[in-house]
Parts: C-alpha cells; structure tokens; sequence
C-alpha cells in the first residue's frame, strides 16, 4: 500500500488563544465564509462541558453533525499539547464520516499566552488575542504570539470603547513575530473576513501541494492556573519534552514541571 501522506487528508487547523478572545466567533466566521466551497468540519475543546460547540451548533454555520466536542477534564492546553489521543481520535472519527473533509476546525479551550498545539495534532495554527484584552498584550509575546503561522487581533470594532490603537497593536505583534503574518480581524468588517478566507485558502493549497510544513511553537513557557483545592493559590506549570511529571507542593501553591524522560 502506498504511505499515507498528511497531504492526503483533511488540512487540520487549530485555534488557540486566552478566554474570551473570540476563538469560537472567529471559527464561525471562517465557516460562514467557507461553508459553500469547502467541506468543514470543527472539534471544540472544552474542560467539562460542550458550550463551545453547542454555541456553534446554535448558530448554524455548519450542520450540527460536523461540530464535535471534545471535553478535556484537564488543563486546555494538556490536550492540544501534550496528550493529544481524544483529539485525534475525534478528528480522524469526523474525517471518516464525512470523507472527504478539506478542513479541520480544533479550538482549544480558552487558555492563556502560552498555549501552542502540538505539531502532531494540527498542521497550522492560528492564535487569537482580542483588543479588549489591552493594546499591550501583543507585544509581550510567547511561544503561540511569535511563532504561529497565523495571529489574529480580533474584535477590532471595540477598539473605540476600549482605548486601544489598532495599527500600533498590529504593529507590535509584527515585531513581536519577526514579519509573520498578523491580521487585524472584527466579523463586522468584509475586508478583514476576506483576508481570513484567503490565508486558510492559501494553507490548504500548500498543505494538498505537500509544501506547508507544520511548525512546532516550542514548549510552552510556565504558567499559573487557580485550584479550587488550595484557597487563594494555585499551580505553577511548565510544559517539557515528554510526559514525566515532578512536583514540589506547599498549602497555598504546586510547581508541576514535565521532565524529558530518563533512559
């Protein structure tokens, strides 16, 4: 039998970003403006629910069917990053049955700066930062703003309510990417929506050609998550080559680090 290439499949195409920043309105916006030259499909993660995808399912932007949800029980990002099975399996189980897909939709659940897939789960990535979340955000980088092959500055119609200068964000993120692609996005806007509809064209031609190459962020820095079990405190946690885990705890915090593995 022949090999089995990525290119023979559906392109996969993951959207990561912190809470609130649009990740399912932009993935909505992507469906409406693709829904009638591509086949679609989309996998939401969340931890324990399936909002995102009930949200997507409500607003009709592809039949109900084509929108799974993965809930993860777990940090977002573990399962964007660092045991990808449940999303793989529900990708390959919407690929199957609804053969053929052009393109693949993972949103991770709503996380923070650090936030990366891994390359074995999608093929290209898209980080989404919000205007609402402050002008600054953009140029204080990490491993999803500098080195995704996508980074959205969305909601770029509340930029009057909220004090915020567009083309400065927009030009802090270039910095911040070395010249990668940046897009300044609002659904509002036709000529932004445009744009997104060309660069996910552009991705999936490269990718059926067999000339994207996915690219690996690298690890995610360290980051702090709240604990309902520790009152006031919560858990620093770093991201490392592989899945060992070591930890040093104390009443109010956990550093919980991944080790590469010992031989």
């Amino acid at each position: 039998m022949p090999d089995i290439t990525p290119a023979d499949r559906a392109l996969r195409l993951g959207v990561a970003g912190p809470v609130g920043t649009g990740k399912s309105s932009l993935i909505a916006t992507v469906c409406r403006s693709l829904a009638d030259d591509l086949r679609l499909g989309v996998i939401t993660n969340d931890i324990y629910t399936d909002e995102d995808a009930r949200f997507l399912r409500s607003a009709g932007v592809l039949e109900p069917e084509r929108i799974r949800a993965v809930e993860t029980g777990a940090c977002p990002h573990t399962a964007i990053r660092d045991d990808i099975t449940a999303n793989l399996l529900a990708a390959e189980d919407l690929e199957r049955d609804f053969a053929p897909l052009d393109v693949v939709l993972i949103e991770s659940g709503g996380d923070n700066l650090t936030a990366t897939f891994s390359p074995a789960l999608v093929d290209a990535q898209i980080f989404v930062l919000d205007v609402a979340g402050g002008g600054d955000v953009a140029r204080k980088g990490g491993p999803g703003i500098g080195r995704a092959d996508l980074l959205v500055v969305n909601k770029t119609d509340l930029a009057p309510y909220v004090g915020v200068d567009v083309p400065q964000m927009v030009a802090d993120a270039s910095e911040a990417r070395d010249g990668r692609a940046v897009l300044a996005l609002s659904r509002t806007d036709a000529a932004s929506v445009a744009a997104l509809r060309t660069w996910v064209l552009g991705v999936l031609e490269s990718h059926r050609r067999g000339t994207h190459v996915p690219q690996d962020p690298g690890p995610m820095a360290p980051h702090f998550h709240a604990d309902e079990e520790h009152p006031g405190g919560g858990f620093v946690h770093t991201h490392g080559a592989a899945s060992e885990h070591e930890h040093e705890s104390s009443s109010a915090d956990e550093v919980h680090v991944h080790s590469p593995a010992r031989k």
